[in-house]
Formats: C-alpha cells, sequence, structure tokens
C-alpha cells in the first residue's frame, strides 16, 4: 500500500488529485457530473448524515439541516476543479484538522455507491492513495489552476474556445460569472485582477501544455 508523503496543515494549499481504477470512465456523462457536484458541495462540510438520508427527510428537516450546515465552517476551501473522464483535480484550502483526507474520503466513498449502484457493480472505484502537492507561492497557484483547468483542452477533449461553456470544469464559473456553491472564485480574480485577463492567462498556456502534457514540479501525473 503506497504511504502518503504530504501532511496536510490547516490554511495550507494543495492540488489533490486521484484517478480510477483500471482508469474506467466515470465522469463521463452530465448524469455523473451533477451527482459528483452535489456530492462535493455537500461533502465539504463535515456531516452528521449522509447525502442519501438528508434526501430522504421531508422537507422542512431538510432545509433545516441545509441551513444549519451553512452556517458552519467547512473541511475545506475550493478554488478550482477539473472532472476528467477517469480521473478529477481539485485545488483547495485545508480549513480544519485532516478536512483535505475527510473531504476526499467522503467524496470518493459516496460517488462511488452512486456509481456502483447505476452501474450494477461492485467493488473500490479509485486508487486508493489519492496524490497531493501543496502550492506554496501565488505564482504556482495561478500555473496549478489554470493546468487544471486546461485538462480536458490538453487531453484533446474539446478545444479551447469550448472550455467556456464546459460544466466539467470550473473555468465557465470564472469566465462567465456561472453560479456556484462551493467555488471560492475571488483568490484567483484578485491575482489576476480580472475575469478577461484569467482567460488570457489560461488561453496563451494551451499550445505549451499541450506539447509537454506536464507543468514541472506542479502536475502530480
Amino acid at each position: 500500500m503506497p504511504l502518503r508523503t504530504v501532511v496536510f496543515a490547516n490554511n495550507e494549499i494543495y492540488h489533490a488529485f486521484n484517478r480510477s481504477i483500471a482508469k474506467e470512465n466515470i465522469f463521463s456523462s452530465k448524469f455523473n457530473l451533477r451527482k459528483a457536484l452535489e456530492i462535493v458541495e455537500f461533502y465539504r462540510f463535515s456531516q452528521r448524515l449522509r447525502l442519501s438520508r438528508v434526501k430522504m427527510l421531508p422537507e422542512d428537516l431538510r432545509s433545516e439541516y441545509f441551513r444549519e450546515l451553512h452556517q458552519e465552517q467547512p473541511l475545506v476551501e475550493i478554488y478550482s476543479f477539473a472532472f476528467m473522464p477517469n480521473h478529477y483535480h481539485f485545488l483547495l484550502k485545508q480549513l480544519q484538522e485532516k478536512g483535505i483526507n475527510r473531504f476526499i474520503s467522503n467524496f470518493q466513498n459516496s460517488f462511488a455507491k452512486v456509481f456502483n449502484l447505476r452501474t450494477d457493480r461492485d467493488g473500490g472505484l479509485f486508487q486508493h492513495t489519492f496524490k497531493a502537492k501543496r502550492v506554496e507561492t501565488d505564482e504556482e497557484f495561478l500555473h496549478v489552476s489554470r493546468y487544471i483547468h486546461l485538462n480536458p483542452v490538453t487531453s484533446y477533449l474539446i478545444e479551447f474556445k469550448d472550455l467556456m461553456d464546459y460544466s466539467w470544469t470550473s473555468f465557465p464559473i470564472y469566465v462567465k460569472g456561472e453560479n456556484n456553491p462551493f467555488v471560492n472564485v475571488e483568490f484567483i480574480l484578485n491575482l489576476s485582477q480580472t475575469k478577461e485577463a484569467y482567460k488570457v492567462f489560461v488561453a496563451d498556456q494551451v499550445d505549451y501544455q499541450r506539447s509537454l502534457a506536464l507543468i514541472k514540479d506542479l502536475v502530480l501525473e
């Protein structure tokens, strides 16, 4: 069993990543994307009940549960994400002790249950130990966010012109101002100054990232 070498500290930012077992396509459909986003929003908080149990509550109790939940501090703060067919990326800050481990574990377990039930599948869905790297500077932060957002373009799933409407990443939230309940856009936009400047920053890397398929020291794959 692989051992993790990264120690997660509160108020530090990390790039977290994991892949499905045998590189099985798990995030390709819109249904699976919607479920993944729902699970991320729910399990970024510490929970008393599983998501499936909360959804079975009467409407008034469910609303009260969510109201109380959003008054609490999240486990993590999420800045960007990308769901590729067989893996995911998060750029996130740990806000509570063991917050990243708890968030990733709950996300993976919950999504695996949904996926297995829908596909009549049994067993684990993700590789056992997710990977992570601490982001140490604002410059690294911007470059990692760009790497994450360009993943579908780098992999030739789409062209850059289609990325602004591609809901499998958080890029549309930044450049089009789309609503999202859990992505904090302020840090990146403050560093970039404007939405258009961030769009240009990301676009400038397309050819380079495609040719190298990775960014040294910042990429986990």
